[in-house]
């Protein structure tokens, strides 16, 4: 009798590492920073089924404005979506058609400002946490209901992280674009400082100098 809680504790950290793996499941995605040039545009481009559902979220991370162009386009040549000058937006979209489908990002409207653009694209509908909550209504056990809050939460935190980073690497951005005007600044300062002291410097030296007078003779 004295074995039974023994063997019961390993199969319970068994049932929870299921319970994690499963958790750990979600559709597929991809996410990506990449450089924009100015007067340039990049397209990305991803074969999708029929009736899948897809989203694109998207942030300009460093560069003007903070601002780009994106629209999505279907395997026909249709916008789904449009839009200018954003910072950031997302867009959620259920396929009608199979095909390859581009979303695309243009910053050709800017003549010399560089973009850092940060976008995260997912594809298909998260799959069920656990395999019989998608087919039927059933009361969850503690087990089961423990898995769900885990999985929300380590969403939330995944969230949490990915705004976070975006926002360092703002402010990361700012932060070093600041100190380089201070440092030009600085250096101008410093050189203006020189020019004033030298020309102050000639100026009082031009009012003590003794300006002897100039004698011509005067021929008979």
């Amino acid at each position: 009798m004295g074995r039974l809680p023994g063997r019961a504790a390993p199969r319970s950290a068994a049932l929870l590492l299921l319970a994690l793996l499963l958790c750990a499941r979600q559709a597929w995605g991809a996410e990506l920073t990449f450089e924009l040039p100015d007067n340039a545009k990049q397209c990305f481009h991803e074969e999708v089924d029929q009736g899948v559902k897809l989203s694109l979220d998207y942030q300009v991370i460093t560069g003007g404005h903070y601002d780009v162009d994106c629209y999505v386009e279907d395997p026909a040549g249709n916008i789904l979506y449009r839009e200018t000058k954003k910072q950031y937006d997302s867009f959620t979209y259920r396929t009608e058609i199979k095909g390859v489908y581009q979303f695309c990002f243009s910053n050709e409207f800017s003549t010399f400002s560089h973009k850092t653009v940060y976008f995260d694209f997912q594809v298909g509908d998260e799959p069920p946490i656990l395999p019989d909550m998608g087919s039927k209504v059933t009361a969850l056990t503690q087990m089961e209901s423990a898995c769900v809050t885990i999985h929300e939460a380590l969403k939330t935190v995944i969230d949490s992280q990915t705004h976070y980073r975006l926002r360092e690497a703002q402010d990361r951005a700012r932060a070093e674009d600041l100190n380089s005007r201070v440092s030009y600044w600085s250096v101008g300062e410093t050189i203006a400082l020189f020019v004033v002291s030298f020309s102050q410097v000639l100026l009082l030296k031009s009012f003590f100098t003794e300006k002897r007078p100039i004698h011509k003779a005067v021929h008979s």
